[in-house]
């Protein structure tokens, strides 16, 4: 994945964020993925992800995230197996539960 989606991110923008923040920005393109998934437009569905991804190697390049790049690492391998063949059987749900905890905290 070459392609830039969040041409407007910089990132020290992206850097002065909360981890809680990243995350929730996360959670809403992982929605994005589910939503166009379900509704069968593979194309939008293919960006959403891409544009997850994206911002998932953002965060992990954050210096403040250095003590979580374990989970983060994780987070992303279960994303992509998910998206991909789905050999750990995640469920769509089981992404919504796990971002909504951050959306939540994030307005808090």
């Amino acid at each position: 994945m070459n392609l830039i989606y969040h041409k407007n991110l910089s990132k020290k923008h992206w850097f002065n964020m909360r981890l809680v923040e990243q995350m929730a920005n996360i959670g809403s393109e992982v929605e994005r993925t589910i939503i166009w998934k379900n509704k069968g437009n593979k194309q939008y569905q293919k960006l959403a992800f891409e544009r997850a991804l994206e911002l998932i190697d953002l965060t992990l390049k954050d210096p403040k995230n250095r003590m979580r790049l374990k989970e983060l690492c994780r987070m992303r391998e279960v994303l992509v197996d998910w998206y991909l063949d789905n050999q750990y059987l995640s469920t769509d749900s089981s992404f919504k539960k796990y971002f909504y905890a951050f959306n939540y905290a994030a307005r808090i």
